[in-house]
């Protein structure tokens, strides 16, 4: 296995001996990487992962597993939390443009693939869309704003009935 420690390009490998091996040859590469972003804003953390690339007769398939964390904001109660992520991806290089995968990815003239937008795109894919820091969150009270997770404010929810708009009446 190896480390891969590049701090400039952490996720940009030199392929090249791979793609003069014999079809079924593979090499393993480990990663972590303690802060991950983009120019797109997404800010990962702890990032740890395996990728294990292999020859095949059309291209290299790459086969990633990925594990790490990033910063949401829960829908209910605002609150700030950490987000745990996991996500795997399968993808193939291809050699010539006649073996292109749906992804369109293509071996580089140069030998060096970038991982950086598959990380990238398969962790999106794991952020919940709406980010909860916690199944049972109470969310806000909709009179004061308080965070009834913290403390209750007192304030009820008056039972929805067909007859409350008579209230306002009386």
């Amino acid at each position: 296995m190896n480390k891969v420690t590049n701090p400039r390009k952490p996720l940009r490998l030199n392929v090249g001996f791979l793609i003069n091996a014999t079809a079924g040859y593979n090499r393993d590469f480990d990663f972590y990487l303690p802060r991950l972003t983009d120019e797109d804003g997404l800010a990962l953390a702890e990032v740890e992962g395996k990728v294990k690339i292999s020859r095949t007769p059309q291209g290299l398939l790459v086969e990633g597993d990925f594990t790490g964390t990033t910063q949401l904001e829960c829908v209910r109660c605002l609150t700030e939390y950490t987000q745990p992520l996991h996500w795997e991806f399968t993808e193939l290089y291809a050699f010539t443009p006649d073996n292109i995968t749906d992804s369109g990815l293509l071996v580089p003239e140069d030998a060096h693939i970038d991982l950086q937008p598959l990380v990238r795109d398969f962790a999106l894919l794991e952020i919940p869309i709406k980010p909860l820091c916690r199944e049972d969150c109470q969310g806000l009270c909709p009179e004061c704003g308080q965070n009834l997770n913290e403390k209750d404010c007192g304030h009820r929810p008056e039972p929805d009935s067909p007859f409350a708009a008579l209230k306002d009446l009386f």
